[in-house]
């Protein structure tokens, strides 16, 4: 398959599974707004191009936040993007405090793809929470997110020094931000 076909087939897909859901931001913007904002973050900032990668950010949180499967992944997209997915699926299982904790654990033990795509990730999560945060977090917990977000990227290896210099360039001005908004 072309690279761009996986691309648009994954952003189809990764459209039909979030299209219900909204983020939790002010503006509620439409789920899937997210996952291409972070390829648009690795593809731009990154000037990363491999389709697989790309394609597996659009499908970031599908496993996740959908009803989707690891096999529905692999049937559609192939083993390789299955994979990296389930590599960014966190564990529900788990209470969120812990799955916050096992991916600070596990991000020096990440893939090259996933690692890239788990930066792009806090990018764009740290970019929501200082333009459009979600309804009802406190000073606090919008600080305890930052805070969290530095630790998990801080263990990620460095694969890519301009996502993870853009990471701390976002970090520094959201955390400028909030004191100011807080203030």
């Amino acid at each position: 398959m072309r690279g761009i076909n996986l691309i648009l087939k994954a952003l189809n897909f990764a459209a039909l599974k979030h299209k219900y859901q909204r983020r939790k931001g002010d503006e509620h913007l439409p789920y899937i707004n997210h996952p291409i904002k972070v390829a648009f973050i690795i593809s731009e900032v990154g000037k990363i191009d491999d389709p697989i990668i790309i394609a597996s950010a659009i499908l970031h949180d599908v496993i996740e936040d959908t009803e989707t499967t690891s096999d529905e992944i692999e049937k559609e997209f192939g083993n390789n993007i299955a994979s990296i997915v389930e590599e960014l699926t966190d564990n529900q299982n788990f209470e969120k405090q812990k799955r916050k904790k096992i991916q600070i654990k596990n991000a020096p033990f990440l893939s090259k793809e996933a690692t890239i795509i788990r930066i792009a990730d806090k990018i764009e999560n740290i970019e929501d929470i200082t333009i459009s945060p979600p309804i009802g977090w406190s000073y606090e917990r919008k600080e305890e997110y930052l805070e969290w977000a530095e630790k998990v990227v801080r263990a990620c290896k460095n694969v890519n020094s301009e996502l993870k210099d853009y990471f701390f360039e976002k970090l520094k001005k959201a955390k400028t931000e909030l004191q100011k908004n807080h203030n």
